[in-house]
């Protein structure tokens, strides 16, 4: 049984202290600064890609920075459906409960909002088309077909990776593009609630299983992280062939097997690696099953 000091009226509250408006972030005089990079080089790892220029370098991030978009945006749309049906069957049980989980969902729907307009402006001012994973329908559909204790322990890393991204990479890192970084740090302000009502949730889910329903939980997160991997080697492909329009240049073969394997594992780290770390995240999977605790411990080192 998992047990925590998180409950929903207090995660309410700072959900309404920390609310901004999709307005207040992006348009008018509010534009990316081409520029500059966009995502720390912790995620983006293109500095160790040793056949890249100066230049080139900040258009490889650049297009991570616009993958780190679409690919969360993508996560928003399935996460959303998730939370209404997890609220949906208890709406007359705890009003806290029900608010601050709608409050949840709405935050998420203005999340994908504010991806969608921030990858406008990328597309309307970056050198060449960016091609990334999707439909987000198709891949959402594929995720929601699991059961409901994996999808949520996708969801709940998810939202601990986005706060150990901002506050071990993004917050301290003064080369980034202020704009990019503002969006990236709103993010974090209103995810850093959405990481104790995931866990709310995961403890619902959980308090009553049997051994054998949560070991098929950890098989269904292990399966939904083997789809998102699959999607990351595409998105790998995609972004080596925007990198070859942006820079008006055919790689090498060997320097599209150096490319392949760095960014493949920036790719894994960011959204696979860095979650299955992270110690809160661990910790809550530890209270309910400490061998699936372990299970993700031995998989983590493969997404490092």
């Amino acid at each position: 049984m998992i047990t925590t000091t998180y409950n929903y009226q207090e995660t309410l509250a700072a959900s309404v202290r920390a609310n901004w408006r999709v307005e207040d972030i992006i348009g008018g005089d509010k534009r990316l600064d081409f520029t500059r990079p966009f995502m720390p080089d912790s995620l983006a790892r293109v500095n160790a890609i040793d056949f890249l220029d100066h230049e080139e370098k900040i258009v490889l991030n650049q297009i991570r920075g616009y993958g780190y978009l679409t690919t969360f945006g993508l996560v928003e749309e399935f996460i959303l459906p998730f939370v209404l049906d997890h609220v949906r069957p208890h709406l007359n049980e705890d009003d806290y409960r029900t608010r601050a989980l709608l409050q949840f969902a709405s935050e998420e729907a203005k999340h994908i909002q504010l991806f969608k307009k921030f990858a406008k402006e990328f597309e309307q001012g970056f050198v060449t088309y960016c091609e990334t994973i999707g439909p987000p329908e198709e891949i959402g559909k594929a995720v929601l077909s699991h059961g409901p204790l994996g999808v949520a322990l996708v969801i709940l890393g998810t939202e601990w990776a986005t706060q150990k991204h901002y506050l071990e990479s993004v917050r301290d890192d003064n080369e980034l593009d202020p704009q990019f970084k503002s969006l990236l740090r709103n993010h974090w302000i209103e995810e850093a609630q959405h990481t104790k009502l995931d866990t709310l949730m995961v403890q619902s889910l959980t308090d009553n299983l049997t051994e054998d329903q949560i070991e098929k939980g950890i098989n269904d997160y292990a399966a939904i992280g083997g789809l998102i991997d699959d999607g990351l080697k595409q998105q790998v492909e995609f972004d080596l062939e925007a990198f070859q329009r942006a820079a008006g240049r055919m790689l090498a073969e060997f320097e599209r097997k150096q490319f392949r394997s760095i960014q493949l594992q920036a790719l894994r780290w960011t959204y696979l690696g860095s979650a299955m770390v992270h110690p809160n995240f661990l910790a809550t999977i530890g209270e309910f099953s400490p061998s699936a605790r372990k299970r993700i411990e031995e998989m983590a080192p493969e997404f490092s």
